[in-house]
């Protein structure tokens, strides 16, 4: 069991960075694939980007040279880095666990955390 906490959503403008972190309590999720995703209202939840536990990296092409996944295994913690922030990006992000490869779809994961939302001005 791994229990998932979000946290350093908020409102920015565009162009402005900003850092998600997903907090883990429980057993460790060192062994298993993390990922991020992302839900606006009225659209699917979307895949973001996933790290496993060799630390390879996935991302969606909408965020591929603006977001950064990383993950601190000793800290149980995983980050968003999220850079040149667009209004496109406004929803709210969630932090998963429990995948055993990059997967870029949510019945992938068995973890999730309640979800921090952003919100991108222009």
């Amino acid at each position: 069991q791994v229990q998932l906490v979000e946290s350093g959503g908020g409102l920015v403008q565009a162009g402005a960075s900003m850092r998600l972190s997903c907090a883990a309590s429980g057993r460790t999720f060192s062994s298993y694939a993390v990922g991020w995703f992302r839900q606006a209202p009225g659209k699917e939840r979307e895949f973001v980007a996933a790290i496993n536990w060799v630390f390879s990296r996935y991302y969606a092409d909408s965020v591929k040279g603006r977001f950064t996944i990383s993950r601190d295994n000793a800290k149980n913690t995983a980050f968003l880095q999220m850079n040149s922030l667009k209004p496109e990006d406004t929803a709210v992000y969630y932090c998963a666990s429990g995948a055993t490869r990059l997967g870029g779809r949510p019945y992938e994961y068995d973890y999730w955390g309640q979800g921090t939302q952003v919100t991108v001005s222009s």
